[in-house]
């Protein structure tokens, strides 16, 4: 499981659950991050939960002097994630519905962090999503264009339904510079037809993503890393995002925010790894430029129970009051730790020669 910057053999990560209590025994759930914790918590201690977006906003008050990027915004995401769940709880209403959605159903595709899978695993993947409905799919690739176009050959064949072809997405995970990014994605859009290439640059290059949403065919998204709102605002005022994501890590208020942000531009909001994320679900179901959701397991995190479902080529989100997640800290107890993303060969360490290869191709962790 991992990109073209590097990958978990076993497949297993590590996913921090953070439990947040009130003095009259409801509970919050957020997933995603602990980072933190300790400094953010007086920004909450005592006050009134139902206060989700006040108390988020106080949250960054808090750290506003050592910067609320990084790691300390997913601590942040994760209590506001809490804070909505306990908030919906105490209204007796799922989170979706009070947040203002009208239909449960939230439009996803499929993306299995690929790039390790041989062509073999690969089809039998996007075969899992194609029997639960998913007609869209996104690569992790950019780093070998045969290697890729071949991938895209069976992916495409592994979802077509009908006479319909598949929506073909590329993630190259900030992996080139612009003109890397130009002709290569140049070069596969004489073969695909792909609906966007996704992180291609650096995230805060807004300059360079202007430029090459300008020299391709193929929709440019971007956004799932930028921690904060203010992160936007170059990106959008130089035209570098056709589509906005955000990541659900960050928790329910950020989403929102964005999704406003990016709806004052007519542009659309895509939602990175909602797997485990329900409540971020909740807000896709609730704005109104949502166009689809990433999906990357059709399973459940060990110890957890989400009320969702995978099917109809989406989520269907479920009626349990809340964000809908439930814990059992003594099955989570009793299972073997696993290595996490942070191993030395993991796609969370930036290859030293990223955005500066010349020849196409190259080894993991180039």
């Amino acid at each position: 499981m991992g990109d073209v910057n590097g990958f978990v053999a076993s497949g297993v990560t590590e996913l921090p659950i953070v439990i947040l209590e009130t003095d009259e025994g409801v509970e919050g759930v957020g997933t995603g991050s602990h980072a933190d914790l300790d400094r953010l918590f007086p920004a909450l201690e005592g006050q009134d939960p139902r206060a989700a977006t006040t108390l988020y906003d106080a949250m960054l008050a808090r750290v506003f002097k050592t910067s609320h990027a990084g790691a300390t915004f997913g601590g942040i995401g994760t209590l506001d994630t809490a804070l909505w769940d306990i908030k919906a709880k105490l209204a007796g209403e799922p989170l979706w519905r009070l947040l203002g959605a009208g239909d449960r159903y939230v439009h996803g595709y499929a993306s299995g962090l690929d790039a390790a899978l041989t062509d073999d695993q690969l089809v039998t993947l996007y075969r899992s999503f194609a029997e639960r409905g998913y007609t869209a799919a996104k690569l992790k690739g950019g780093r070998r264009l045969s290697d890729d176009r071949r991938r895209f050959g069976l992916l495409s064949e592994a979802l077509s339904a009908g006479d319909t072809p598949p929506a073909l997405m590329l993630d190259a995970n900030e992996s080139w510079n612009v003109k890397q990014a130009v002709r290569y994605v140049s070069a596969l859009e004489q073969h695909i037809d792909l609906t966007w290439v996704e992180e291609p640059l650096r995230r805060w290059d807004a300059l360079g993503h202007a430029r090459l949403s300008q020299s391709i065919k193929s929709a440019v998204a971007t956004g799932e890393n930028l921690t904060g709102l203010e992160m936007y605002r170059p990106l959008l005022d130089a035209g570098g995002a056709d589509i906005v994501q955000a990541g659900a890590v960050w928790g329910v208020t950020h989403m929102h925010r964005v999704a406003m942000t990016a709806h004052s531009r007519d542009l659309a909001i895509s939602p990175v790894g909602l797997t485990a994320n329900y409540a971020v679900a909740a807000v896709a179901a609730a704005v109104p430029n949502h166009l689809t959701s990433e999906v990357q397991d059709l399973g459940t995190p060990l110890g957890l129970t989400i009320d969702q479902e995978f099917i109809d080529g989406g989520i269907v989100l479920g009626y349990q009051p809340g964000a809908g997640i439930a814990v059992d800290e003594a099955a989570i107890c009793a299972a073997r730790a696993a290595d996490g993303w942070q191993t030395p060969d993991g796609p969370h360490v930036r290859p030293q020669r990223s955005g500066l290869r010349i020849v196409d191709g190259g080894g993991w962790g180039e």
